[in-house]
């Protein structure tokens, strides 16, 4: 990873330094550096609103734009899209240079405007019709969960996640075995992924909130003709293995099963 991300993480982490403000998730040589940074911003009506700001700073950042993901609680998720958006218009103004505390400025500045924008133009935006796609084509993710122990509430977030981001699938339960299968906008199935692996969606062994730290992604893929596209997410449990196969091969993925589920009951 390049000297200039470790430096402007190092000018972040002391810039905001009260409890929570600045978070390191992720330093890796190859993958790169994920960190949030939550801020308080005036909205419309000079209420405070929370805002956490995910960013993970890619290998050869600041070359390359670094992905962001928005996230409130007192903003729909449709608004933190709109942010997310706007903040991304803005990082292509500033490649090859340090660009995260420009952002964090800009919209502290901008935010009331964004979702005033975004308020007015919420009934204009055509939705999309079925099979239409993106430029990226739609994009399929299958992942493992070791476990849930608070199931119930992991569920219902999965479930919200999903409706939000336009996600369709299944999220599989057979004996100790737990998939979730997604379909979708290649740019609503990574931001997903973000959600999982950054949120607080389950609890440990004492009772507390915790990440997910047990997650494995084993596959991700364009979809292909071949496959079948959910109309749906639905949460489904199988009594046999078999019966999970037949959901699989239904949609046309039994190479995707071979490949992947067999192995884990070894």
């Amino acid at each position: 990873m390049s000297e200039l991300a470790l430096e402007e993480l190092s000018a972040l982490s002391a810039i905001y330094c009260e409890p929570d403000a600045c978070e390191v998730l992720a330093v890796s040589e190859t993958h790169g550096i994920t960190f949030r940074i939550q801020i308080s911003v005036k909205e419309l009506l000079d209420t405070d609103v929370l805002l956490k700001l995910l960013f993970h700073l890619p290998v050869n950042y600041p070359s390359t734009l670094p992905d962001i993901s928005v996230n409130s609680d007192q903003l729909t998720r449709a608004q933190c899209m709109d942010v997310k958006d706007k903040l991304l218009e803005q990082a292509k103004k500033h490649l090859s240079e340090p660009m995260v505390h420009d952002l964090i400025l800009w919209i502290q500045q901008h935010l009331k405007y964004v979702i005033k924008q975004s308020a007015t133009v919420c009934n204009e935006k055509p939705t999309l019709s079925k099979g239409t796609s993106t430029e990226d084509g739609i994009w399929m993710l299958l992942l493992h969960l070791d476990h849930m122990r608070a199931k119930a509430k992991y569920v219902k977030t999965v479930e919200k996640w999903t409706s939000d981001l336009r996600l369709t699938g299944r999220l599989m339960f057979v004996g100790r075995i737990i998939l979730i299968l997604l379909q979708g906008d290649r740019s609503n199935i990574k931001e997903y992924l973000i959600l999982q692996k950054t949120s607080k969606v389950d609890v440990d062994s004492s009772g507390k909130k915790c990440k997910e730290k047990m997650l494995s992604v084993l596959c991700e893929t364009k979809v292909q003709s071949q496959h079948k596209r959910f109309q749906t997410f639905e949460v489904k449990e199988y009594s046999t293995l078999d019966e999970l196969q037949k959901e699989f091969e239904s949609a046309g993925l039994t190479t995707l099963f071979s490949e992947f589920v067999p192995p884990l009951l070894k």
